[in-house]
C-alpha cells in the first residue's frame, strides 16, 4: 500500500474521494492536510497543503533542508489562487512541517514520498516546478511516472537552479580528503550552512543513495518541455553545472534562461516574476 490519508494534528481539513479514489479538495482551499507514507518503513507523515483549480496544476518540490513555506513557494501559491489554478506543496521527511527524522532521508526516500504525494493528490495534467534539489526529484519522479498507469500527466518543468546529481557532482567530488573520511567512518559530517547559523548533517547514506539516482551519466527524456532558470552568480549550483544538464536531455525541448546577477535562492521579485512567466509558458 503506497500511503494512507491522515487528519493533521495541528489543523482538519475535509477531504472527499472520487469514483477513481482521488482526493478533493475545496476550490480555494490551501490548508494543511497529511499523508502517511507507509510504502517502506520508517513510516512517515508528510504535510502537504494543495488547492483544487484549473489545469494545467503546479506541483511543487522543494530543495534540500528548504519546506513549502519558502518564499518560491509561498508566491507560487499565491499566484495559483490569483489564477484559479490548482497547486500542490509538500514537505520532504525531516523538513517543516512533516515528520520523520532528516538523516534518515535519502533521495530515494523523498523521491518515494514524491511520488505517494503526487499520485494522490496531482489530479489532471500537471507542470512539475522543482528548486534545487527539488529539480533533481521533478526529473526522477517524470521517469517514476513514465512506469505507472493511471498517473496524472506532466505536460511540462520549470527547474530552478536544478542540483541534480549534486551529492556526488557537487558534494562528494568536491569534498577534500579529511571530509571524505569523516563520512566513511562517522558516516556523519556537519557541514556549515551559508543560510543559517546552524551546520546541516551530510549523511553517509545519503551520499550512498544518491549514486543509485544519478542521471548526468546518460541521456534524460522527460516527454514534455523543459524551461531551467539558473542564477550565473550562485554559488551552491555552478551556472556551468545548468548547462552541464541542458546537454543530457535527448529530445525534450529545453529552454535555458541565464540570470546574470542571480544567486542561488532567485527569491527577489524580479526572480519570482521570471518563475511566474515560465509557469504560463505551460
Amino acid at each position: 500500500m503506497w500511503a494512507t490519508v491522515a487528519s493533521c494534528a495541528r489543523e482538519c481539513l475535509a477531504v472527499t474521494r472520487g469514483p477513481d479514489n482521488r482526493i478533493f479538495l475545496p476550490m480555494s482551499d490551501a490548508r494543511l492536510t497529511s499523508l502517511v507514507v507507509d510504502s517502506s518503513l520508517p513510516h512517515r507523515t508528510i504535510a502537504v497543503r494543495a488547492r483544487r483549480g484549473k489545469n494545467p496544476g503546479l506541483f511543487w518540490l522543494g530543495g534540500f533542508k528548504s519546506d513549502m513555506k519558502g518564499t518560491k513557494a509561498e508566491a507560487l501559491d499565491r499566484w495559483a489562487e490569483k489564477e484559479g489554478r490548482a497547486c500542490v506543496r509538500f514537505d520532504y521527511s525531516g523538513h517543516g512541517e512533516s515528520g520523520g527524522v532528516f538523516t534518515d532521508g535519502t533521495i530515494g526516500r523523498w523521491l518515494e514520498e514524491s511520488l505517494a504525494i503526487y499520485i494522490r493528490f496531482a489530479q489532471g495534467p500537471q507542470v512539475l516546478i522543482g528548486s534545487s534539489m527539488g529539480g533533481w526529484l521533478a526529473l526522477l519522479l517524470v521517469h517514476a511516472l513514465s512506469q505507472r498507469d493511471g498517473a496524472a500527466p506532466v505536460v511540462g518543468m520549470v527547474l530552478i537552479a536544478p542540483a541534480v546529481d549534486f551529492t556526488e557532482e557537487l558534494m562528494w567530488k568536491q569534498f577534500p580528503d579529511a571530509t571524505r573520511h569523516e563520512v566513511e567512518q562517522k558516516g556523519l559530517w556537519m557541514r556549515p550552512s551559508a543560510y543559517g547559523e546552524e551546520p546541516y548533517p551530510i549523511t553517509r547514506a545519503l551520499i550512498e543513495d544518491g549514486r543509485k539516482h544519478l542521471l548526468l551519466g546518460g541521456l534524460i527524456e522527460t516527454g514534455c518541455p523543459v524551461h531551467i532558470l539558473q542564477g550565473v552568480e550562485d554559488p551552491d549550483v555552478p551556472w556551468r553545472h545548468a548547462v552541464e544538464l541542458v546537454s543530457r536531455f535527448s529530445r525534450d525541448d529545453v529552454v535555458l534562461t541565464l540570470i546574470k546577477d542571480g544567486d542561488h535562492r532567485l527569491s527577489r521579485q524580479e526572480d519570482i516574476e521570471r518563475l511566474f512567466a515560465a509557469v504560463k509558458e505551460f
